[in-house]
């Protein structure tokens, strides 16, 4: 990519050419390994996955604070339905377009391919000043926080952590919400296909999607809502009857697309083309302004083999229905920051069970723990099992914390303003990290993305390069011990 500074672009093309999806990362881990021991540097790879690769200080800076450079090696899998790509074995197409940077079809990896590239350019470089250096790489950090979870105390000797997984350039973030899965199961019996019925595929697609704790706020559709929203009136209106369901990716991006296999009374079929081409008509008049590709398609298909039985049908519907979802409280002590959300991420019937997951976030631990009783509450009443995993804490604000004053004052002396200071609706990686290492530092910043978590997602050019120099000039300045 011939685009400034090169030094983090050559490094973030690197990654873009080996697959790293969460849960597969070892190309990803293996590239990091023998890119430290490439550069004659320490470098540990730990139990979970982990890499760390050490840099002394630059002579006359022994004396300062060790920092450590912070980024996640994965990157979320999501790709539009008619893009091929295997993000197991398939590079990126990474691409420029305009003042953006983008994927053609899939996601891009800038979350957070973009702190790892400039933490790799700090580590290659011969002429930056700095004080000893430390880069982690976790991994896993998009589906368990895993790589987080299982650092070990005293695997690190600094005393400062710059986290590069931010999205806005000139914004300072002292503080993010915590999380918790919800993992749902109904069992249901297979029910042969009645005499009389006609089988159909509807699909809910052409949405924005995005990331569930980043973008929550912006009022994007849910498509596991808006299907089931249909199915709710086709199951008791017509006697639709649900052989398959499947919608959404991944627990931490809104769901873009959702279809359903149903079979339709041969004496209503006109009526229920017509209701989806009336329920297409409802969405787009309430969602036009936000989702203005969302389409509702209704199409023949195959005779499916089984069907869902009409009992776990409607409890699923109705349990589905009346899940929260989106943003649930806004805080009070930041004026528009989400406090409290959840995404209803996927739904998928398979083998006789349909499994539904969720996201919840929020940066009141009590908050958290209050939605998921009211997600329990509504599951448990329609039958299902339900069972809450992979809960992590927020990171409290500090805001005496050293290294923000001095990033503050870095950034107004460079770029004449002093930058904003936030908490984010997101899973940083700090909370965790901070509970083993209580004596860090801690300050998350990076440039500017949109649209992560989707196949939208972009990384803003110019903003690269400020972030670069940013925080070349942060190091430069590291506290003195």
């Amino acid at each position: 990519m011939n685009i400034e500074p090169k030094v983090v672009w050559e490094n973030f093309y690197a990654l873009t050419q080996v697959p790293r999806p969460s849960k597969h990362e070892e190309k990803i881990q293996d590239f990091m390994v023998k890119f430290g021991q490439s550069l004659g540097l320490e470098t540990r790879k730990d139990e979970v996955g982990n890499v760390v690769i050490r840099k002394p200080a630059t002579p006359g800076m022994e004396n300062r604070k060790g920092m450590i450079l912070q980024g996640h090696l994965d990157m979320v899998p999501q790709k539009n339905s008619d893009k091929v790509h295997d993000f197991e074995k398939d590079p990126i197409d990474a691409w420029i377009d305009g003042e953006w940077v983008k994927a053609r079809g899939t996601t891009l990896g800038a979350d957070n391919g973009m702190g790892v590239a400039a933490a790799m350019a700090v580590l290659a470089s011969r002429e930056l000043v700095h004080g000893p250096i430390e880069a982690l790489f976790t991994c896993d950090e998009e589906t368990g926080m895993t790589g987080a979870f299982g650092l070990q105390p005293g695997w690190l000797q600094g005393e400062i952590l710059l986290n590069m997984d931010s999205e806005d350039e000139g914004e300072l973030y002292v503080g993010c919400a915590g999380g918790m899965n919800a993992n749902i199961e109904f069992e249901y019996d297979e029910m042969i296909v009645p005499k009389g019925y006609s089988p159909y595929k509807i699909m809910i697609k052409g949405l924005k999607g995005g990331h569930s704790g980043l973008d929550i706020n912006l009022g994007k559709g849910n498509a596991n809502k808006l299907l089931i929203r249909f199915l709710k009136f086709a199951t008791r209106d017509l006697d639709v009857r649900i052989a398959e369901i499947n919608g959404g990716g991944m627990r931490n991006a809104i769901p873009r697309e959702a279809y359903a296999i149903v079979v339709v009374p041969t004496e209503v079929t006109a009526d229920f083309e017509a209701a989806v081409a009336k329920f297409e008509a409802i969405y787009r008049s309430e969602l036009g302004g936000t989702e203005p590709g969302l389409a509702f398609t209704v199409e023949g298909t195959t005779k499916p083999k089984s069907l869902l039985d009409e009992r776990v049908q409607d409890d699923l519907i109705d349990a589905i229905y009346a899940c929260p979802n989106g943003v649930i409280r806004f805080s009070d002590s930041m004026p528009g920051l989400v406090e409290t959300s959840t995404n209803l991420a996927t739904v998928k019937s398979e083998g006789g069970v349909v499994s539904v997951k969720c996201l919840l976030r929020s940066s009141v631990d009590s908050a958290k723990e209050d939605l998921s009783e009211m997600i329990e509450s509504t599951f448990s009443l329609a039958g299902a099992m339900v069972r809450f995993d992979g809960s992590y804490p927020g990171w409290k604000p500090n805001m005496d914390s050293a290294i923000l004053n001095l990033m503050k004052q870095i950034y107004q002396q460079k770029f004449g303003r002093i930058p904003e200071v936030k908490a984010i609706h997101a899973g940083l990686e700090c909370g965790i990290l901070g509970a083993n290492y209580p004596n860090w530092d801690m300050i998350s910043f990076g440039p500017t993305m949109r649209f992560p978590h989707s196949p939208d997602e972009k990384v803003n050019i110019a903003t690269v390069q400020k972030f670069w120099d940013f925080l070349v000039e942060t190091l430069k300045n590291a506290p003195l011990k």
